[in-house]
């Protein structure tokens, strides 16, 4: 069943949102005020169920700029689900995945002090997690900390905050990983967006995928009942939410709206504007209606797994997870009606490295004079 829990204490207030761009805004310079090309790096990398992802950074006066990305597809939880283990496989696409990561980190010279390197959901389930994390420190250098529900989802939130619509009075942002979702509501309270609520559903698109494996040789319009099974799995899940009925009202009202942070979003994003390849400069901040989300998955589902593979926004990877994904953000669109959703291409490395900056800019306490 879903780990919910209640907002921590004091909440979590965001900045006031601002439009998206080529680089993250609303973030912090380092502790000199230097910015631009004499501020040091800072790396972010996130070990997910599914993905891994690296982030390389420099501050800038009004977040950072990104000086270096990596992502790779490792299904790190492929078969979690039943054995409750990493895979060999598994491992070892996730360890050849990490050995180029921590190559780049060293090229571009990222003290270790300023990397952030976090794992969440598959090696926190797996009981053999943590040795595979051991693992990786010797052979690699890297230090990956698993972090909980909790800090995911708050991170999360941390990265999408510049994207929040500040006339909103409410924001659900919708985390759809690998193994688990992460979704966190929000109430816009004297001008800033406080946590009223958090939950942790043990539904990812690699588990639901796994879960629901697609029938073969179907026809067209054959698949609805299908995809209609995982849409129900995870509505099970989502009727845990821990929040009252009076927040839904304000999303039922439309003074709410999503957020989407993860490939399930930005995958119906391509879709929905046709992109021959992916362009995160055209999805990262696009605002799509419910509408638009549900004829974005109709066609993923009039496609076929052969169709899928071959569009360039999913590719041959993605093209059996893809509609899990799907499934997943529509439960939760029937469960918190919203005409509007913004996709956001950021998330969790963008939390890490926003909340770094603003540690070091904080000003140091002075020295008592004797």
């Amino acid at each position: 069943m879903p780990e919910t829990d209640a907002a921590p204490p004091g909440g979590h207030r965001s900045q006031r949102s601002r439009s998206g761009g080529q680089r993250a805004r609303g973030g912090a310079s380092d502790g000199s005020g230097a910015s631009g090309r004499d501020a040091p790096l800072y790396g972010a990398l996130d070990l997910g169920t599914n993905n891994c992802r690296l982030l390389i950074a420099r501050p800038a006066r009004d977040g950072f700029r990104v000086v270096d990305s990596f992502s790779r597809i490792v299904r790190l939880g492929e078969g979690l689900s039943r054995t409750g283990q990493l895979g060999d496989e598994a491992m070892e696409r996730a360890y050849e995945a990490l050995v180029l990561c921590s190559e780049r980190v060293a090229r571009k010279g990222v003290d270790s002090t300023r990397l952030m390197a976090v794992a969440t959901q598959a090696c926190r389930q797996a009981d053999n997690g943590a040795a595979f994390i051991e693992r990786v420190r010797a052979g690699t250098g890297l230090r990956l900390r698993i972090i909980d529900p909790i800090e995911e989802a708050r991170l999360a939130v941390e990265g999408c905050l510049n994207l929040f619509d500040e006339s909103a009075e409410a924001v659900l942002v919708v985390d759809v990983g690998g193994g688990s979702t992460e979704l966190s509501w929000l109430r816009r309270t004297d001008g800033v967006f406080v946590l009223e609520g958090w939950m942790s559903a043990p539904i990812g698109v690699v588990t639901l995928a796994e879960r629901h494996p697609e029938p073969r040789n179907a026809a067209n319009g054959s698949l609805d009942p299908w995809y209609e099974a995982m849409v129900a799995d995870m509505a099970q899940a989502l009727a845990a939410a821990p929040v009252g009925p009076a927040l839904r009202e304000l999303f039922v009202a439309g003074r709410a709206h999503l957020v989407g942070t993860s490939g399930a979003i930005t995958s119906l994003a391509g879709i929905h504007l046709g992109l021959r390849r992916y362009q995160r400069n055209l999805v990262d901040g696009l605002w799509m209606t419910r509408g638009d989300c549900e004829q974005a998955a109709g066609r993923l589902l009039d496609l076929g797994p052969a169709g899928r593979a071959a569009e360039a926004c999913i590719g041959p990877d993605r093209a059996d997870l893809v509609l899990a994904g799907a499934a997943i953000m529509e439960a939760v669109q029937r469960a918190w009606p919203s005409e509007r959703v913004r996709v956001a291409d950021r998330g969790l490395r963008e939390g890490l490295l926003l909340q770094r900056m603003r540690e070091d800019r904080s000003p140091r306490r002075r020295r008592r004079r004797r």
